[in-house]
């Protein structure tokens, strides 16, 4: 197939090149587009008061493209400007840090997959339960075995695939598991704490209560030591509150 690869944690990321050679290595044609600098949990923002530039960047093996912009934008830009063949689908990651729960509104990889889905593509979106990973390479040899056997052609139109690994070796993983995504938010805090001047600033800090994950949700699955796969669609309308507002709203006022 023809991929174009990308990612939020920028081009030079451990776990986009290790995506990348494992993909290249199964035999596909990759394309990397990916963004210049970190751009973790900008979710679908894209950029419109500012110029997007492009850089080459070559490594022994790899040739990709930087983009001073999120990761929605490097999908737009490539899609529609950067790639003159048509790719078959669009593969977002390895992210460091695991996309599951609340945290699918704002991650840029998720993201990044999600506008490819918009724009018609198949998409998957992949990401390692490890905010610091070393060696991606069991993951993205897993994540390049898996592709060709799901079944794109039969899902719906802008269904994105999000694939999760736990923190923990490949060869330790007990197995995948398709599951729904968690609903329990995040509690958040601020921590005050103060820069080298005395001046107060604030770190954002938050955790997902183990205790109010339900079983056989994406989040409980990981800690337990299975890889995740989620089947995501971006349909907003509450349909259930709109067959309740209906009848309320569509009778005449008095």
């Amino acid at each position: 197939m023809r991929i174009l690869l990308t990612n939020d944690d920028g081009i030079q990321a451990v776990g986009l090149r290790a995506m990348h050679k494992a993909l290249v290595h199964a035999g596909h044609e990759v394309f990397v587009v990916a963004p210049v600098t970190e751009q973790s949990a900008v979710g679908h923002a894209i950029t419109l008061s500012a110029p997007l530039r492009v850089k080459e960047f070559r490594d022994e093996g790899f040739f990709g493209l930087g983009v001073t912009g999120t990761p929605a934008d490097c999908v737009k830009l490539a899609l529609s400007t950067l790639i003159k063949d048509r790719p078959d689908m669009v593969v977002s990651g390895i992210n460091s840090g695991a996309n599951v729960g609340v945290d699918l509104l704002y991650s840029g990889t998720v993201s990044a997959a999600t506008e490819g889905a918009f724009m018609g593509f198949p998409a998957l979106a992949v990401s390692m339960d490890d905010f610091n990973p070393t060696d991606l390479s069991g993951q993205a040899a897993y994540a390049a075995a898996l592709l060709p056997r799901l079944p794109f052609s039969r899902l719906p139109a802008k269904c994105v695939l999000n694939l999760n690994f736990p923190a923990r070796p490949i060869a330790e993983v007990l197995g995948l598991k398709l599951c729904p995504h968690t609903r329990v938010a995040y509690e958040d805090w601020f921590e005050e704490r103060l820069d080298p001047r005395g001046r107060p600033y604030y770190w954002m800090c938050g955790e997902l209560k183990a205790e109010r994950i339900s079983e056989g949700r994406d989040r409980r699955l990981l800690s337990e030591g299975y890889v995740t796969l989620t089947p995501l669609k971006f349909d907003f309308t509450d349909h259930e509150t709109l067959s309740l507002l209906e009848p309320m709203l569509s009778a005449k006022l008095c």
